[in-house]
């Protein structure tokens, strides 16, 4: 691993942990969807880890078509941000997490989102995970940064 994938890997890590909510794109017949998501990420960055009801367009566009992509950003809504802020685009496919890994997942997502214990847990609540396959980073207004993400 080069020093440049070091210092992005710790980039994002801090991004993520920085920030609550991400807009998940899906497609919703042959148009997109999006949807603010309450996400966390697993350690290694590689998977991105949200809740839905099942009786939602997003449940039925995933299900349909599991490629998603992920917007994560700092943004502050000033003009700084032109110079500051940090975007991050994550491509991938989502699937609705197996028994065999749903408690330590769950356990993941609910250090970061204690407050949505009830929601989960819900019998009409699916977790899913996105197998992330690449990151672009954008920062500094237009420095643009790919991190693909072993399997």
């Amino acid at each position: 691993m080069t020093d440049d994938e070091i210092q992005l890997k710790k980039l994002l890590r801090e991004l993520f942990r920085s920030q609550l909510f991400a807009a998940l794109a899906t497609q919703q017949l042959t148009r997109p969807y999006n949807n603010l998501v309450a996400y966390a990420t697993t350690d290694d960055l590689k998977n991105i880890i949200f809740a839905t009801r099942r009786a939602t367009n997003k449940y039925s566009n995933l299900i349909s078509n599991n490629n998603v992509s992920v917007l994560i950003d700092n943004r502050t809504n000033r003009d700084s941000d032109f110079r500051n802020a940090v975007a991050v685009t994550a491509l991938g496919t989502a699937e609705e997490v197996r028994e065999s890994e749903l408690e330590s997942l769950l356990s993941l997502y609910l250090i970061k989102h204690h407050n949505l214990e009830k929601f989960v847990h819900s019998t009409d609540s699916a977790l899913f995970k996105i197998k992330v396959k690449r990151y672009y980073v954008v920062r500094n207004f237009q420095e643009v940064m790919e991190l693909k993400v072993e399997g």
